[in-house]
This record gives structure tokens, C-alpha cells and sequence, in this order.
């Protein structure tokens, strides 16, 4: 990593020091920086939009990936934030700028859009707030530490009950909000979370989405990870009959026997 880019690393954690404001979410010589940022925005502060900036190692001289993402928002809505700030990023001199991006953010006026919309589509019971089950299959584990914690991080993180069933087949059952779930999946395809069979970090590629349905929140857990294993058709069986899942089971059953 650049200097410029270490030394814009020491200034955003000062910047941003609230509690759960800033994250440094993952730092290599090979992949670069992820950080994460949390804004809040709205007449009452209360929509609250997470921003993950994704800084190559050749960061300022080449532009950040940035994702958008609130259980408050469409996923439409969060798309269309992320475009104005990479049109924006695009815009900018190539030097540090993930600061000049939350301050444009913020005084833009789209998170006060943002904010007027969902106020009127949680009057209208809008859909972005349906809640969601979503079960992925996942082909290996090698690295089970570092994968469990990138987990249990973004399942606080996106607000979302996370059940990672550990055997084989490999699961990991979603519940929350809909935009929230489809975060999770493009962080687990874009964030290199394993290790491949040379011991190399690798991108979970191989991520399968078997079941996406719509649920009830009274249903779900607390957010967070829980990790159960399990070693036979019976205790995985059992395992769905204990989350009262028995029928989302029974649907994605064929999945699993191919």
C-alpha cells in the first residue's frame, strides 16, 4: 500500500472515532485496504448507511471500489447512491479520497432523498423492509477462523441472523432484511474470505444461492452468527426442525442430493 494511503487510514479512524463508525475490515499487501464507514442521515439521524471502500494497492492512482448498503433502503436506492459516488470518485484529483466522499455524500442531498423516500415507504409498508430467508451453499471451508469471523462481523454488521451449518453439505441460512442479505452475498463474493489449496486467500466463487423467501421477522433471531455441525442427514434434519425450518428444508432437499 501507498504511504498516502496508510497515512489516510490514521486520519479516517480519527475522523470517524464514534463507536462502530470506522472499520478496518481487511489489509494486505496483495488486495490492499476494505474499510467500512457508517453514516447516519435523515431529519431525526435515524437512517443509518454503511459504506465499504475497497482501495487497490496502486490507491489514489487507481479509483476504490465502493459498495452502499441500509436495511432501511432498496437495493435499487443503494445502487444508485454507489453510482453518484463513483462518478464522483471518478471526478476527483488521484489522491486520498475516501473523506471528500462521505462529506459529498453528506451534503449532497441523495441521503436526505434517500431518507424522505423510506419515511414514505415505511408509511406504505414498502417492500424494502420485507423480510427475507435466504440459504447458500458453500463448496469448502479451509480456513474455518478467518471465515467465521468475516461472518459474525457482517451479520452484525447488516443486522442480519446468520446459521453457518458446518458438515456436508456446507450451509449458511440468511434473515433480514432483503437489501442486508444481498450485501451479505456480494461481500462473500467479493471479499477474500478462505484459502485455496495452496494456502493462497481466495474469494468464496463457488457460492451457491439454493432458496430465496420472504418470512416473518418474528421468526428471526437476534443479529449474529451461529455456527452449528453436524454429521449426518439426521442431526442436519434436526438441526432445520430446530430453527423451524422443517418445509424450506424439504425445498431445498433435492439441491442437496444432486
Amino acid at each position: 500500500m501507498s504511504e498516502a494511503a496508510l497515512e489516510e487510514l490514521s486520519v479516517l479512524s480519527s475522523i470517524y472515532c464514534a463507536e462502530g463508525e470506522f472499520q478496518l475490515l481487511q489489509q494486505s499487501v496483495e488486495d490492499g485496504l476494505v474499510v467500512q464507514i457508517k453514516i447516519s442521515a435523515g431529519p431525526d439521524g435515524g437512517l443509518e448507511v454503511c459504506l465499504l471502500f475497497r482501495l487497490p494497492p496502486g490507491y489514489p492512482s487507481c479509483l476504490p471500489d465502493i459498495s452502499v448498503s441500509s436495511s432501511a433502503l432498496s437495493r435499487g436506492r443503494c445502487h444508485h447512491i454507489r453510482q453518484k459516488l463513483l462518478d464522483q470518485a471518478a471526478a476527483l484529483p488521484q489522491e486520498p479520497m475516501v473523506h471528500q466522499l462521505v462529506e459529498w455524500l453528506q451534503q449532497s442531498g441523495e441521503l436526505t432523498e434517500a431518507g424522505r423516500v423510506c419515511e414514505e415507504q415505511v408509511m406504505e409498508g414498502g417492500e424494502e423492509h420485507e423480510q427475507w430467508t435466504t440459504v447458500l451453499l458453500l463448496d469448502h471451508i479451509r480456513s474455518r477462523n478467518r471465515y467465521v469471523r468475516l461472518l459474525e462481523r457482517w451479520s452484525l454488521q447488516l443486522q442480519l441472523t446468520v446459521t453457518l451449518l458446518l458438515g456436508r453439505p456446507i450451509l449458511v441460512l440468511l434473515q433480514g432484511a432483503r437489501p442486508s442479505i444481498k450485501e451479505f452475498c456480494h461481500l462473500l463474493r467479493t471479499v477474500k474470505v478462505d484459502v485455496d489449496s495452496s494456502g493462497r486467500k481466495c474469494k468464496e466463487r463457488m457460492m451457491k444461492v439454493l432458496s430465496e423467501t420472504p418470512s416473518s421477522s418474528s421468526k428471526h433471531g437476534p443479529p449474529g452468527l451461529q455456527v452449528k455441525e453436524y454429521e449426518s442427514v439426521s442431526e442436519l434434519t434436526a438441526a432445520f426442525q430446530e430453527l423451524s425450518m422443517t418445509e424450506l428444508y424439504q425445498q431445498i432437499l433435492p439441491s442437496l442430493t444432486d
